[in-house]
């Protein structure tokens, strides 16, 4: 990877750093779920829209996937798509490795943190534990949040854009961070995650772009080459 991601990899990992050690400091985790918890439940969660954001689940993000694997097999046919052969490549395995495997598949299924709905604090059995705190694998599905983690890959796009056209990417970006920040407040308001589940969702996807977009996509230099060479040509 070049300077500039390392110091971007830097720059994320200072901040989730930080974040976290606020939140702890402050009790935000908890001060944040108990303003949804009434009477003994989450009814602010079963409410429109929050309950559809909920049942949206993966979807969006399936479709951007999707997407990317059929404009990735189209640039092996068409020339005017060839850029997307890795870009749609870069749509499918950040879906797979960040918010399926990291996210999921290694944190989420293992780490055990308890959800609020689950603990002594709101009603449940559970202790409460702080994000660096593993729990008993299998018995705490709080850490990250998944539905968080699929909707902020809607931003996948700009790192696809940021070299070529900031103005679309900082648009992408933007529409990926407004939808996770509302799916994120759903899961929040059901009780199914902690802010700091929200903040860490965002960022193992968020550097698992970096890492993959370092891996496939064009290098500023690159892209300037392949413009004065009249290769990049993209949709």
């Amino acid at each position: 990877m070049q300077a500039n991601t390392w110091r971007e990899v830097l720059l994320v990992l200072v901040f989730l750093t930080v974040a976290t050690a606020i939140i702890a400091a402050t009790g935000a985790d908890l001060a944040v779920s108990s303003h949804f918890y009434q009477s003994g439940g989450w009814p602010v969660g079963e409410r429109f829209p929050w309950k559809l954001l909920y049942r949206l689940d993966r979807y969006p993000a399936l479709a951007i996937a999707l997407f990317g694997l059929c404009a990735a097999c189209y640039g092996n046919s068409k020339s005017s798509w060839r850029p997307w052969r890795r870009q749609g490549i870069f749509l499918v395995l950040l879906l797979a490795l960040g918010p399926g495997v990291l996210v999921n598949a290694v944190f989420k299924d293992h780490w055990g943190r308890p959800r609020p709905r689950e603990i002594v604090q709101f009603g449940g059995s559970k202790q409460f534990l702080h994000p660096w705190q593993p729990g008993i694998d299998g018995q705490g599905r709080s850490f990250p949040c998944g539905h968080g983690s699929a909707a902020f890959y809607l931003a996948a796009p700009f790192f696809i854009y940021r070299r070529t056209k900031p103005a679309l990417a900082g648009r992408w970006l933007a529409g990926g961070l407004v939808f996770g920040l509302l799916m994120s407040y759903a899961r929040i308001a059901q009780g199914g995650h902690f802010l700091s589940d929200i903040i860490w969702a965002w960022g193992m996807v968020y550097l698992t772009a970096l890492a993959l977009s370092a891996l496939l996509l064009p290098r500023r230099a690159d892209v300037v080459y392949l413009r004065n060479h009249g290769e990049l040509q993209e949709i």
